[in-house]
């Protein structure tokens, strides 16, 4: 059971990384097996699931951290603990259900089954190696022996069988010859002591004896004959272990037998990391000296632009005071009033004339001035305004050179927002790049977000777990070899107001075959307008009309938020959309009206539901009108009801949001996202997605974006 490593100290101090719990970082303490196949250090496991645990019943408390695998909690109670390890345990379930358990090697989630920490095994062959690690680490430290009286001896060798140290003197007499315990097994001193045959976790009084190919693990016959592994594909242990030991031992020779390949290709990587630093630093000091070259002609423009303005205002000011002074030269006791006051006072006639005629002429220019005042200069500055909008969208793009990568472009046409975003791009085929990065982020009001990176190798990309009712900006890079190409122009797109409600057209209750063609994936309906409906015609004639086809969704709602979104066909005459109640649409489906009075038609509001009769009451059922490539806002006493402005344009996708708790149907156009009706429903009974059509029409269901069309459904 020692193994061949006891003798290679030095081969057993160069794992040590191999030797550390993606955990708390330490070295690996009874660690378990996890379905992934990465171990974990059984204290780790129950501290991770504790902290699950504390964060789903308290989102603010300090334990809370899922992010930090080597929080380090308080000694758990008790009660905490027996609810771990107890099979079938789950947070927030109340019945025994699978554990779910973050794994912090794959940081993927795992399924732990119903039993929990109890079905996993433990990884016997590490904590042996981990402990010749540890006794290569200590060197000297010695093993003292466990049934010496003080002080106890070094010990010599530990029996597998007592799980105990011995010194030479305490093993004989604890083992004497010719006893059952001189059989025992016994090995170097050693403090990991682990039991001779594996028991199965799932069927403890049963030994592992075979290897299930398809779970990759140990399994009892138990398991096989009627467990969970019934319909596995299972090996024998030895052929298990003989073919596991061959293919192990085969790609180590092979690795053993590179070692000099693989000396060399360190020796090329340690100069390619010299090469990458000598060149990252040039490429550094180069950009410096670019951009102290910006700030040069930015400094030189700037003290041209500024030393204008002073100029400009320099010399408006100079005219302005001139003007000032003349003007204070028209006041009482000073200046040119002044002197004319003075020259009244001649008495000589002679005198006075020849003084008067070129003071009046002063008197005169002055007066006219005072008539039509004129400022001597403008205070505006509108022509010294710095228009800086070219140059900084210039420098917004400023970038690497791209050695003729072209900027990648979104497609706005392919790119859409559902239940997930689904983003295209395309790329001229001659610049075709070896990869791309797709940058996202939600765009706040209060907060700058950062930007998301996930790397693409194709040309599309479906983004998962987006908020509801929010705004997203995205945007794309190429990379061909180390060259980054700018990034593309943002798209903006808005997500859905609630989750996306999956459903497919419901071809039992109350399908009319006659006028309704529902294909085979049950996503999209037509309205056939035939021969039938010619016959009907002859109803006109004596004040009748036929009637509309109803189809509704397969699936109802009692409660929660939920949006779904749909296409109208451009061809169709008459569609209604919308939500209804399972009493309005036994109602309607068990009484079909093919000759009933206009006047009592479903959806024209003498029924109950009256869109002019009605305004404030809260009905069963709401829907709207589209037809003729328009929408039709119903009318509504706190608006206009003019008929400009209840017609809007048909959007090319439609979607309708309800509210169940609130008892609110909203109806959107999905391109922009935006609310274009909004109405109260009656929500005290199931309601439906309901569709409505008269004529030639057509209704298509937008398809989630994921792989499984009906993932939602199935989690309901």
């Amino acid at each position: 059971m020692d193994g061949d490593g006891s003798d290679s100290p030095v081969t057993i101090k160069n794992i040590e990384r191999e030797l550390i719990c993606p955990a708390c970082k330490e070295l690996f303490t009874h660690p378990l097996i996890l379905p992934c196949q990465h171990s974990i250090c059984h204290k780790c496991v129950k501290e991770l699931l504790l902290t699950l645990d504390d964060s789903f019943n308290d989102v603010g408390s300090d334990n809370s951290n899922q992010s930090s695998p080597r929080l380090r909690l308080p000694s758990p109670s008790m009660d905490k603990i027996d609810r771990i390890n107890r099979p079938g345990w789950k947070r927030n379930s109340l019945t025994p259900r699978t554990t779910v358990f973050p794994c912090p090697g794959c940081e993927h989630d795992v399924d732990l089954g119903e039993r929990g920490i109890n079905g996993l095994f433990r990884n016997f062959t590490l904590e042996t190696i981990v402990e010749r690690y540890r006794q290569a680490a200590r060197a000297a430290t010695a093993i003292m022996c466990d049934l010496c009286k003080p002080p106890p001896q070094e010990s010599t060798k530990s029996c597998m069988d007592c799980s105990a140290s011995y010194c030479n003197e305490c093993f004989k007499i604890h083992h004497p010859w010719g006893t059952i315990k001189a059989q025992h097994e016994y090995v170097g001193p050693t403090t990991n002591f682990r039991p001779k045959i594996l028991m199965c976790p799932e069927h403890e009084t049963e030994r592992i004896n075979m290897y299930c190919e398809l779970c990759r693990r140990p399994v009892c016959h138990l398991c096989k004959l009627g467990g969970n592994h019934a319909n596995h594909r299972v090996t024998t242990m030895s052929s298990a272990y003989k073919t596991l030991k061959e293919k192990l031992s085969k790609d180590i020779d092979y690795l053993i037998g590179k070692e000099s390949q693989v000396k060399s290709q360190i020796s090329e990587l340690n100069l390619l990391m010299k090469e990458t630093e000598c060149n990252g630093e040039r490429a550094r000091e180069e950009a410096i000296t670019h951009f102290e070259k910006l700030f040069e002609v930015l400094e030189e423009r700037k003290s041209s632009v500024l030393k204008a303005i002073d100029s400009s205002k320099k010399l408006r000011l100079d005219k302005f005071q001139t003007q000032m002074e003349e003007y204070q030269g028209l006041l009482e006791n000073s200046g040119l009033v002044g002197y004319a006051q003075e020259v009244l006072k001649e008495t000589d006639q002679s005198c006075f004339v020849q003084t008067a005629k070129q003071l009046h002429l002063r008197i005169q220019k002055a007066t006219e001035s005072l008539k039509s005042f004129r400022p001597a200069a403008q205070t505006s500055f509108e022509d010294y305004v710095v228009n800086t909008s070219k140059q900084t969208e210039l420098l917004g793009e400023l970038s690497f050179f791209s050695t003729g990568i072209d900027v990648p472009e979104i497609n706005e046409e392919q790119s859409k927002v559902y239940n997930n975003a689904l983003i295209n791009w395309h790329h001229p085929e001659k610049d075709k790049a070896d990869s791309y990065v797709l940058e996202y982020r939600k765009i706040s009001r209060d907060d700058e977000m950062s930007w998301n990176e996930i790397e693409v190798c194709g040309t599309s990309k479906i983004i998962q777990d987006l908020e509801n009712s929010s705004t997203y900006a995205f945007r794309v890079r190429a990379y061909k070899g180390s060259i980054c190409s700018p990034c593309s122009r943002e798209l903006i797109l808005h997500t859905p107001p609630a989750p996306v409600f999956s459903f497919l057209f419901d071809e039992k209750c109350g399908y009319n075959n006659e006028h309704l063609l529902l294909n085979l994936k049950r996503d999209r309906v037509e309205s056939r307008a035939g021969f039938n409906l010619l016959l009907a015609a002859e109803r006109i004639q004596v004040g009748y009309y036929t009637s509309l086809d109803y189809i509704i969704g397969d699936t109802g709602i009692t409660k929660g938020k939920h949006f779904w979104a749909f296409r109208v066909e451009p061809y169709s005459y008459l569609v209604k959309v919308g939500v209804a109640s399972s009493d309005k649409l036994q109602e309607w489906l068990r009484s079909p009206r093919d000759a009933v009075s206009p006047r009592y038609e479903q959806d024209s509001g003498h029924d109950s539901g009256s869109e002019d009769a009605c305004f404030d009451s809260s009905q069963p059922f709401t829907l709207v009108t589209i037809g003729m490539k328009k929408f039709f806002i119903p009318k509504s006493p706190t608006s206009s009801n003019e008929p400009e402005n209840r017609v809007l344009p048909m959007p090319t996708s439609i979607g309708i949001f309800l509210d169940y708790d609130k008892g609110k149907v909203n109806f959107y156009d999905m391109d922009q996202m935006k609310c274009l009706y909004e109405r109260q429903v009656d929500c005290s009974h199931t309601l439906y997605p309901a569709f409505a059509l008269m004529g030639s029409g057509g209704i298509q269901l937008e398809e989630p974006i994921t792989a499984k069309y009906l993932e939602y459904q199935e989690d309901m």
